[in-house]
């Protein structure tokens, strides 16, 4: 059969149309395809959960639970302070908690993508209420109070309540800067007159708008994209507290959330809560060497020099470092909030690091009436210059410099050893095996425990000991990870004493950095790339014992009043912390110890701290600061606020963390460290342990003594 042309030609036409009316009505009727952000964020949501199920050491399941602690974390990040959102948007977000998982899997990520414009207008609102709230009369000497802490605030349920909220903000902030103001003019013997005193607040009130308007601004400026990185960072910390998606920025950036260091300063930064929180004191740094900016201040503001403050308060962390940083000289003054709630402005010169400083110091601590000698060992951290050049020496570690430093004081016959590790938060976890085994023979140090249930030991196999006599070690809150490692095997192999706070920081877990492009494996993803980094949990530590670092850290000897001891501080308070639990204990030779040597050794420090003056201020104090850290509610009047201000200043500090920032070269003819550490109460009474070790221990009450002598290698267990 055949077909003529012309009846070819409109079939052809007909099936053409037809062709076309089909393509037009499924395009039409499809979903658009899905912008890059959309299509990262399941790319991103198929590899995280990948990684986190293959890598994590204790994986979850992703389940309605898991999505409610991501949900709670994610709320968390959008609005901390309570500042923006409303009780119906809250709720309105809380419908998607039980469906985190279901996006996950599916890859169809909502949350955060409501979140950005839901937030975007809560701010566009508390813009447009601030030049009515400005133009309210403001009497500096009316009453009222604000509360500070977020955790006792609700979300406000109307506009009206934010209103006030913001209200409340903006005085006490102008208030502030009144204060500021007037004493800048007291301070140079110019009391203001009454018109000036109206020219000042009036100027206070237009700086308070200014930083108002400017963190505002930095809210605005946030990206769809942000908001998705916040989500997957809620998402990996829901496993733990040390999970976390570094999402891809310029190196800086990334070197800030692997290292926390601030080159201008010397300090260690996390967000938390909505707060800039100081995590450590970087030894050598600018911070350490000004003395008063310590671990758990927050920073709420942040000025340039001789300019006006910016809030940092719900601020990314790199916003913030980028405030704090600058060049070599330059002043930054910051606003901190201490941790018993005092609101305290500190100004630091921006300097590079004193890498001397960083490094093993030690000293010998001689007997005025001609007693014994001691030796003193601080190590700052468990440093190892892997690229030849990082500490300012070629392949200079932690170990060789405290092996060098105990020949030294070996060399002068010393009478017992104090190895100060408080405010050291690890590092290298070669150097606190190695280290370790310069105290006893060849030994297991510490057993790490993977994700699939296999426990590898790290021995010491070195037969050598650089030191065999009375030891002391000195620990606080913040000695973490490696520093308790050392900690507890001196303590299992009953080496040493250990003295300090109530516990340890409890950081008992070991995490790897796992790059998200090398891993990706489907193809066709470029326009995707960078997908950034995912830093996870991978093992645990656990001591010779089989007891766990994690959580409960190291529980010392002797326990002594702790500056900070009303603080919820360390690992088992940290939000989704993995658990302590234990393994079996390996086989291991303690050294010998006389029965009830510790008991003995713990009343007799108590006797001693009882009747100690130093400890009874650090007590007295500790109690005033657990009072004011109570005191979450601040007045709104002017005279209320200097008062405030005064004692603040006035207020002593409850003994600092521990041990502060060795001499440096130039101040060593001013104030040796000798000196240094006779007056430090700690100290002193690590060295009165080590004298009851040295010549017996004498029991409380009692004129008997137990012969202790040199501690002896034995082999009985």
């Amino acid at each position: 059969m055949t077909m003529s042309r012309p009846w070819l030609k409109r079939t052809l036409f007909a099936l053409c149309l037809l062709l076309l009316a089909l393509t037009a009505s499924g395009f039409l009727n499809s979903a658009p395809p899905a912008d890059p952000t959309t299509g990262r964020a399941k790319l991103l949501s198929y590899m995280l959960r990948g990684q986190l199920a293959t890598h994590h050491y204790h994986p979850k399941p992703i389940d309605d639970k898991l999505s409610g602690e991501v949900f709670d974390l994610f709320l968390k990040q959008l609005d901390a302070q309570k500042r923006f959102l409303l009780k119906k948007d809250v709720a309105r977000l809380r419908t998607y908690a039980g469906r985190i998982d279901d996006e996950i899997r599916s890859g169809r990520v909502e949350l955060p993508l409501v979140a950005a414009p839901l937030m975007a207008e809560r701010v566009h609102l508390v813009e447009q209420m601030l030049p009515a709230l400005l133009k309210e009369p403001l009497d500096p000497e009316s009453a009222g109070e604000m509360e500070t802490d977020p955790e006792k605030l609700d979300f406000c349920a109307t506009p009206q309540e934010l209103r006030e909220r913001w209200r409340q903000l903006l005085r006490y902030q102008a208030l502030n800067r009144y204060l500021d103001l007037l004493e800048e003019k007291e301070k140079a013997g110019k009391p203001p007159t009454a018109p000036e005193r109206e020219a000042l607040l009036a100027e206070a009130r237009a700086k308070a708008l200014k930083n108002v308007t400017a963190f505002l601004h930095r809210q605005q400026e946030e990206t769809g994209q942000d908001y998705l990185n916040r989500y997957f960072e809620s998402l990996s910390r829901a496993f733990d507290p040390h999970t976390n998606y570094l999402p891809p920025t310029a190196k800086e950036d990334f070197d800030i959330h692997m290292r926390g260091s601030l080159e201008g300063i010397g300090a260690t930064l996390r967000e938390e809560d909505g707060f800039i929180k100081v995590v450590s004191i970087l030894p050598g740094g600018a911070a350490s060497r000004q003395g008063e900016l310590q671990a758990e201040d927050l920073i709420l503001e942040v000025a340039q020099g001789d300019g006006d403050p910016v809030d940092v308060t719900d601020t990314r962390l790199r916003d913030a470092v980028s405030l704090i940083r600058g060049p070599k000289g330059s002043e930054v003054r910051l606003m901190v909030k201490k941790p018993d709630g005092r609101r305290l402005p500190i100004s630091i010169i921006r300097d590079v690091v004193q890498i001397e400083e960083t490094f093993v110091k030690s000293t010998l601590l001689k007997d005025p009436d001609g007693g014994p000698t001691w030796g003193y060992v601080r190590i700052p951290s468990f440093y190892r210059d892997f690229s030849g050049n990082g500490h300012g020496a070629p392949s200079r570690n932690s170990t060789d410099d405290v092996r060098r430093e105990l020949e030294k004081l070996s060399a002068s016959d010393i009478s017992g050893l104090v190895v100060d590790l408080r405010n050291n938060g690890g590092g290298a976890l070669t150097d606190a095996v190695a280290i370790a085994g310069l105290f006893f023979p060849t030994g297991p140090v510490v057993q790490v425990k993977a994700g699939d249930g296999k426990v590898q030991t790290l021995s010491d196999d070195d037969p050598g000991v650089a030191y065999d006599g009375p030891m002391v070690v000195l620990v606080n809150q913040f000695s973490a990870s490696a520093s308790e490692i050392l900690a507890g095997a001196l303590q299992d192999y009953g080496r040493a004493v250990i003295l300090g706070s109530a516990h340890t920081h409890g950081k008992g877990t070991v995490q790897a950095v796992i790059d998200l492009d090398r891993n990706l494996s489907l193809r066709n993803m470029g326009d995707y790339l960078p997908l950034g980094a995912l830093m996870v949990t991978i093992q645990k530590f656990y001591r010779v014992s089989g007891e766990s670092t994690q959580a409960r850290g190291v529980l010392p000897d002797i326990v002594l009043p702790d500056p900070l001891e009303h603080l919820k501080s360390g690992e088992q308070y940290l939000d989704h912390a993995l658990p302590w639990d234990r393994v079996a204990s390996v086989e291991y030779r303690r050294w010998t110890e006389p029965v009830g040597r510790i008991e003995q050794l713990r009343a007799n420090s108590r006797e001693r701290v009882a009747g100690d003056g130093d400890f009874a201020e650090i007590a007295k104090a500790v109690a005033q600061a657990k009072e004011r850290s109570e005191k979450t509610r601040v007045s709104l009047r002017l005279a209320d606020l200097r008062q405030e201000r005064q004692q603040a200043r006035s207020a002593k500090d409850p003994g600092g963390h521990g041990a502060g920032p060795l001499s440096t070269k130039e101040d060593k003819e001013k104030e040796p460290l000798a000196d240094t550490l006779r007056a430090d109460p700690y100290a002193r009474e690590a060295l009165a342990v080590l004298g009851d070790l040295l010549s017996g221990v004498q029991s409380a009450g009692s004129g008997g003594k137990v012969a202790v002598g040199h501690l002896a290698y034995a082999s009985n267990h």
